[in-house]
């Protein structure tokens, strides 16, 4: 089993970032906050009356704003909550932190599953599969699964 790891570069971030708006072909800048529990826990709570953590939350830029330097929104990931779902689902925290990304700029271009009837979840799915990510968010809540225990070696069961 792949174990989450340190929280990865900003290059190797923005690289995805670039990457990642081509494939959702959102234009315009995008700004990544990696941040704590209590931080987005504050976020969310402010923006959406939502006294809870969470792994994501998206704020699309104003609609209105000039398109010169247009800015598509901002994204903030808890970098806790992302390295437990990364544990969860059995691969590093880098690749969890792509999911999330991927999953915000979705939100910053439009798409609600909140209430939709599964565009989104068809749309990222078609998607992961072109950036090589594993199951996306929306389908982990569909199809909740119990924590992957940690693997003990031979030598440690035998005990």
């Amino acid at each position: 089993m792949k174990t989450p790891s340190a929280t990865p570069s900003a290059r190797a971030l923005a690289r995805f970032l670039t990457l990642a708006q081509a494939t959702v072909k959102l234009r315009g800048e995008v700004t990544v906050l990696l941040t704590t529990d209590a931080a987005i826990r504050s976020l969310n709570r402010r923006f959406r009356g939502k006294n809870k953590a969470t792994d994501v939350l998206s704020f699309p830029a104003d609609p209105s704003a000039p398109a010169v330097g247009r800015v598509a929104g901002d994204l903030a990931i808890s970098i806790p909550t992302a390295r437990r779902q990364a544990a969860n689902q059995g691969h590093k925290l880098s690749t969890e932190i792509k999911v999330l990304i991927l999953h915000g700029l979705l939100h910053l271009a439009g798409y609600d599953h909140e209430a939709d009837t599964g565009q989104m979840e068809r749309r990222e799915r078609l998607l992961r599969a072109r950036l090589n990510l594993p199951q996306g968010l929306i389908e982990r809540a569909a199809n909740p699964q119990p924590a992957r225990k940690p693997r003990t070696s031979a030598k440690a069961r035998a005990r």
